[in-house]
């Protein structure tokens, strides 16, 4: 501060660059690196990897711009949030090209939740517990609305955005705007009557609830439950567009969609009306070509309708025609009916003289077979070959000799007579020599 005191005495007068450029340098020169303790509000990462954030002590709502470069913020091994507790290692700096005091934050560990943070976590708990933000809740939007209703603030960029995204999209489609502030105490309230109002006019198909970005403070009117149990039970579809992508509220989860800002919102829930038309268009030209084609063939058959109607003798003579085929054929019907059921019977009449005369060769081979064995056991032959048989006087064979007595009177039947016999001797087979 010595070379600074110096000159205001000498009467110096300074450029802007060089003072701030004094100041940096001496801040650097003379703040060593710290350890710094707050609330994390404001975060964004940009796309370069770096990391932007202002702390806020809770106590007296002094903030401080910090920012963290890639190489420091991917050693991180946490993802910090809004309303998180930290401390941050790192030195005091100044932004040159705005003059704006910064802190280049190196080191991040959690140090506890803030109180905001802690009180939303709880809440988010207790809703979900409830079932307030089920999945199974979340209806599907509507591919073409009538008319879609805002609720944002009248004077909030959010508005100018979605009003133009829908312009663009689906100039078509009627917008509805149901004004209501979106910081601050009455907030809640006020955001509750909007979504009531649009209840209970039932002239749009989806609500569009939407603000732009802020900190977790800023956005803590959409952490609110009356807001959240509204938006639940709001009878026609609800988006929700709160803040920046990092940004999630307790809105965004009742929502039947989320999304990550106001014009993704408007984008999500508008279809696109270059590609409906080119659709239309396309559908418009395929409808032509094919009434084209129908048409086409539809005359080509009244044409031949009209020829033929064109000449009605020729018309007469084909039918004149086929007339007399058809005369021809019923006359020569019943010949060849007779001729076909005469060809048939004589057929079977074959096939029938066959079946018998096979039938009479095989019964008069069976009775050949029979006279042959019968002849074989005629007793005739058996007498003819030397045999004699014996009979008693009551004309019974003799077929032992038990039945035999000396001096019994027997007949023996030979082949050319018989003879009366008288026993004179009976032997057994056993006493025969």
């Amino acid at each position: 501060m010595g070379e600074l005191s110096a000159s205001r005495v000498s009467g110096r007068v300074w450029s802007v660059g060089a003072l701030v450029h004094a100041v940096a340098t001496l801040i650097e020169h003379d703040v060593p690196a710290c350890v710094v303790s707050g609330e994390i509000s404001n975060l964004s990462r940009a796309a370069s990897g770096h990391c932007y954030f202002t702390l806020k002590d809770p106590a007296n709502s002094a903030t401080l711009r910090c920012a963290m470069f890639r190489r420091a913020a991917s050693l991180l091994d946490f993802s910090p949030v809004e309303g998180q507790r930290v401390e941050v290692r790192g030195r005091v700096a100044v932004y040159e090209p705005r003059g704006e005091l910064q802190f280049i934050a190196e080191i991040m560990q959690s140090a506890g939740e803030g109180a905001l943070y802690e009180r939303f976590v709880r809440l988010r708990a207790r809703l979900e517990a409830e079932g307030l933000f089920d999945a199974s809740l979340k209806r599907p939007l509507p591919s073409y609305p009538r008319a879609i209703g805002v609720v944002t603030s009248l004077a909030g960029a959010a508005l100018h955005d979605v009003a133009t995204t829908l312009a663009r999209r689906s100039p078509h489609v009627q917008v509805v705007i149901y004004p209501s502030v979106v910081q601050g105490i009455d907030a809640p309230a006020a955001l509750c009557s909007a979504i009531a109002l649009a209840a209970k006019r039932r002239e749009v198909d989806i609500l569009v609830v939407c603000r732009g970005g802020g900190s977790l403070e800023d956005l803590w009117a959409f952490n609110d439950e009356r807001v959240v149990r509204a938006i639940r039970a709001a009878p026609m579809h609800v988006v929700s567009g709160v803040g920046h992508e990092t940004d999630v509220t307790l809105a965004d989860l009742a929502a039947d969609l989320r999304a990550p800002t106001p014009t993704a919102a408007a984008e999500l829930v508008a279809p696109a009306t270059a590609a409906q038309q080119h659709r239309l268009q396309a559908l418009e030209l395929a409808l032509s070509r094919r009434t084209h084609v129908a048409l086409e063939t539809e005359m080509q058959r009244l044409d031949r309708l009209a020829l033929r109607l064109a000449r009605p003798a020729e018309m007469l003579a084909r039918s004149a025609h086929r007339i007399e085929l058809l005369a021809q054929r019923l006359a020569a019907a019943p010949a060849r009916a007779l001729a076909a059921r005469r060809a048939t019977l004589d057929a079977r009449a074959a096939r029938l003289g066959h079946a018998m005369a096979i039938a009479r060769s095989r019964v008069a081979a069976r009775v050949e077979a029979a006279a042959v064995r019968l002849e074989a056991v005629d007793p005739q032959q058996v007498l003819a070959r030397g045999y004699a048989l014996l009979v008693d006087a009551d004309e019974r064979p003799i077929t032992s000799v038990s039945r035999l007595r000396v001096g019994a009177s027997v007949t023996a039947r030979l082949a050319d007579g018989q003879a009366d016999l008288e026993t004179i001797g009976v032997r057994p087979a056993d006493k025969v020599p």
